[in-house]
């Protein structure tokens, strides 16, 4: 009999009676997909799958510190529960002392939905979505164009329980739509991309207009050099750059002076990263972009810790009027850095662009520029500076006079997300957005189209 058999919350309860460690938690994700793939104006494929995943976490307490082992495994039967809470037992007893040791967090009464049943995705999820993206396979169709691209929905119940008493549970739906139109004889792309909790907001015919609109713009081919120039960056590219700050934004590796956020003797809280009043934030309860409220750790390492599972995490400001005011830590970060306790959270906004000013109307706005649809293959350079390098994708767009005339060369672009923080001139309204590049790790954003004077494109590519 497979655990998949037995509730999510007796697992949970079974794993933390037969533990023998000092502490232990035991994080239980049910999973559910559905997804959709099409090609050429026809759907290919569809799917649905299940699966559960569970992880122990046990901690044992020694003369020179508690030490922790952790043990994740998929599809374990019944049979297979006990020996895989004593793989983390043995795991802990062998390892020396942890570094981030804290006393596990403790808490009050369980969710009240701890012993419910897991929440679950179907392709009911796409009952009118689907309808939708046929007829838009039609009008695609009449207008010599190919659509390709993936719907993909996922429902993630998670039960964390300890032995210290916490018993708690969050649903995390999300859905990602990636939507690529092509001429027939495959010379021109774009792209479109939309992160939803439900697909009631997605609209598959607004989104072929667009691209179709994007495709007729690249009917005419201009060649540009590598060079400085105005772009205007959509808010995709912008959550992709923000998404890597976000991740770079360890308050331990500041202090120990190997960042951006460094500086000789501390970090840079408190100083003004540039002259736009813009906000980084996160929150756990930001409406359609809800995340889980409390610290889910399946492993150690960089900012997260195993021991702050289910510490509640709240809305927290990572830069605030244009001026650094927080770094991630852990309890364990914290304490050595003498920083606020900010655990990271999964998602991320940027707020204090202009709310009537739409990326058309920033368009209009531009004696001349560029305007890009999304960024991919992001790399990091340097550390120190947080310099970024990748390629644009899908069409780069010459901007004159206020009307887009025509589609450019691709580029390898130099940039550094604080260091475009600091230049951008303008911000325009702020809107849900998909990430290109870090879509399958990060999808909860929601950004404003930036102006940049001197964007770096630092060489021409035949990236398409």
């Amino acid at each position: 009999m497979s655990v998949r058999s037995s509730k999510p919350h007796e697992v949970v309860e079974r794993a933390l009676e037969l533990s023998r460690a000092d502490g232990c938690v035991v994080i239980a994700d049910e999973e559910s997909t559905a997804n959709l793939r099409w090609a050429g104006n026809t759907l290919t494929t569809n799917g649905v799958t299940r699966g559960r995943t569970l992880t122990v976490v046990a901690t044992v307490d020694g003369r020179e510190g508690t030490a922790s082992g952790v043990v994740s495994r998929s599809a374990v039967t019944l049979d297979e529960l006990e020996p895989l809470v004593r793989a983390a037992e043995a795991a802990a007893r062998n390892a020396g002392p942890a570094e981030d040791a804290q006393p596990l967090v403790t808490g009050g009464a369980a969710a009240p939905d701890f012993t419910d049943a897991p929440a679950e995705t179907s392709s009911a999820v796409f009952a009118d979505f689907a309808p939708a993206l046929g007829e838009a396979f039609a009008r695609a169709r009449a207008g010599d164009r190919e659509l390709y691209g993936f719907a993909n929905h996922e429902m993630t119940s998670t039960y964390v329980g300890t032995s210290t008493g916490l018993r708690l549970r969050h649903d995390q739906p999300n859905g990602t739509l990636e939507l690529n139109a092509k001429s027939p004889d495959r010379t021109r792309s774009a792209w479109a991309g939309r992160a939803t909790r439900d697909f009631k907001d997605v609209d598959p015919a607004a989104l072929d207009a667009e691209l179709a609109v994007r495709l007729g713009w690249a009917e005419r081919r201009v060649e540009l050099p590598a060079g400085r120039y105005e772009t205007l960056l959509p808010p995709t590219a912008v959550a992709d750059l923000l998404i890597y700050q976000y991740w770079s934004a360890s308050g331990r590796d500041a202090v120990e002076g190997r960042t951006v956020f460094s500086k000789p003797g501390g970090t840079r809280v408190g100083e003004r990263l540039g002259t736009l009043p813009l906000t980084l934030r996160s929150d756990p309860h930001e409406p359609g972009l809800e995340s889980a409220p409390f610290v889910v750790a399946h492993s150690s390492g960089g900012d997260q810790s195993v021991f702050d599972n289910g510490l509640p995490v709240a809305a927290t400001d990572w830069i605030r009027d244009g001026e650094l005011h927080r770094l991630t830590t852990t309890r364990h970060s914290a304490g050595l850095t003498g920083l606020p306790v900010a655990p990271a959270i999964g998602n991320l906004v940027l707020d204090g662009g202009d709310p009537d000013r739409s990326l058309d109307e920033m368009v209009a706005g531009t004696e001349r520029g560029l305007l890009l649809t999304c960024l991919w293959y992001i790399r990091e350079v340097d550390p120190a500076t947080l310099l970024l390098t990748g390629l644009t994708r899908d069409g780069v767009y010459l901007v004159e006079h206020g009307e887009v005339v025509g589609e450019v060369n691709n580029f390898r672009f130099n940039e550094s997300p604080v260091g475009l923080l600091g230049r951008a001139s303008e911000a325009g309204r702020t809107e849900k957005t998909l990430p290109r590049e870090w879509g399958d790790w990060f999808t909860r954003t929601a950004m404003p189209a930036l102006r940049v004077p001197d964007f770096n494109m630092s060489s021409v590519s035949q990236g398409v």
